[in-house]
């Protein structure tokens, strides 16, 4: 079997170092991002894969930059047959590209060449898309450009939200890289080329991209909010207070109210004007509280006729 050296940092990758363990692959090293603030309180803590390797004794590398010659000299010295990187946050250079004889390969939640980058989840949903799926790559210098070695494609629900989606993918995808893997030490791999012209990219989030416009279609809000929930969650403004908008469902039909304004609670939920219909909201949380329904929500919460959402 081949010697795997794993990088990874969040809760995505977890299921693929899982199942190299299980399967009985030697694990020579776990790298991941150094112990960063975390959650609500900004308290210092371990990755999840950190977490995960720790719990299992492998031995973990948390590198500031893997580009440090610290670092490279414990990457030659762990001498890995293939390098499997899944979620891991840093660009590899090429002194860890180019060195593993089976290479580098890489599980990206996304159906390449279509959204590279940081953020693929989030904006395929965000993005309406109705299919994704993982795709696993034999990695080079560029961002998430390599030969496709395997990809399979899944359909996307039409109410499954980016935690839903995210943790579906990350099952996908470790069992995924436990077949490449398996094909890649049988020699039965073939590499395909991306079509560079498809190219597609999601880049990295803002807080910004997490702001409700209420004067878009009520599909496109309806996206954003599936696309961010339940982290870092759409949001819009309620007398000069944030509110996140975790659960919501639409109705198109034709509207005279102004975009943003609040109606009132019906069984449907609480309802607010879009540019051609509304959002009926259900589950909210309101800037330093708990998350919870809107019924709940406006129990302790007068709003006032005619307001409107900022």
């Amino acid at each position: 079997m081949p010697k795997i050296l794993f990088m990874g940092t969040s809760e995505f990758a977890v299921p693929s170092l899982a199942i190299l363990i299980r399967n009985g692959y030697p694990i020579v090293g776990v790298v991941t991002q150094p112990d960063r603030p975390r959650g609500r309180g900004k308290m210092v803590q371990p990755s999840p894969v950190t977490i995960f390797a720790e719990r299992n004794n492998l031995s973990v590398i948390q590198p500031e930059h893997v580009r440090d010659k610290e670092f490279l000299d414990v990457f030659r010295n762990l001498s890995p047959d293939v390098v499997v990187v899944a979620a891991f946050g840093q660009i590899l250079p090429r002194e860890i590209i180019g060195t593993p004889p089976m290479g580098c390969v890489n599980v990206h939640p996304s159906l390449l060449p279509k959204y590279r980058g940081a953020a693929p989840i989030n904006w395929t949903l965000i993005h309406g898309e109705e299919k994704t799926g993982v795709t696993i790559i034999l990695m080079n210098e560029g961002m998430d450009s390599g030969d496709i070695l395997l990809q399979e494609e899944t359909l996307i629900g039409p109410e499954e939200t980016f935690g839903e989606l995210h943790d579906r993918l990350s099952k996908m995808g470790a069992e995924l890289l436990l077949k490449t893997i398996g094909m890649i030490v049988e020699g039965a791999i073939k590499r395909i080329h991306q079509d560079l012209s498809a190219a597609t990219y999601a880049r990295r989030l803002n807080k910004e991209d997490g702001r409700i416009r209420w004067d878009n279609n009520v599909a496109d809000i309806i996206n954003l909010i599936r696309g961010l929930s339940p982290s870092p969650c759409a949001y819009t403004f309620l007398e000069g207070n944030k509110l996140k908008i975790f659960t919501v469902r639409g109705e198109e039909v034709s509207i005279t109210e102004p975009a943003g304004k609040i109606g009132r609670e019906t069984e449907k939920g609480l309802h607010v004007a879009a540019k051609n219909g509304y959002i009926y909201l259900y589950d909210v949380q309101l800037e330093n509280r708990k998350r919870m329904s809107v019924h709940d929500f406006l129990r302790g919460y007068r709003i006032a006729p005619g307001a409107t959402f900022e």
